[in-house]
């Protein structure tokens, strides 16, 4: 990986939803503009606040998908992220960086 990008892989969608009164939202309805959650499987030198193995919050609709050896990635530049959610806390920190 170079300069500041990152590599992610994507959150398996689950299909079907169910909304918050219970309602089914099946897997074909578009949705609005939503942002997606995925994984950090590898950084670039000048990452500076992403880790390997940290969640990610990004926008599905600004992203350049890669295939190596048969699974599919997404490549973003770490200023393409919207939060970090990550599991070393320090004191004080709530893991999520907005």
């Amino acid at each position: 990986m170079l300069h500041d990008r990152v590599l992610v892989q994507r959150e398996a969608d689950p299909g079907e939803r169910r909304s918050g009164s219970g309602i089914l939202i099946p897997a074909t309805v578009a949705m609005s503009r939503r942002l997606a959650w995925a994984e950090v499987v590898a950084t670039g030198g000048s990452v500076r606040v992403v880790k390997v193995g940290d969640r990610v919050l990004f926008d599905p609709e600004d992203k350049a998908e890669v295939e190596v050896r048969g699974k599919d990635y997404i490549l973003l530049r770490e200023r393409d992220l919207h939060a970090v959610a990550a599991e070393r806390l320090n004191d004080g920190q709530t893991g999520l960086y907005l």
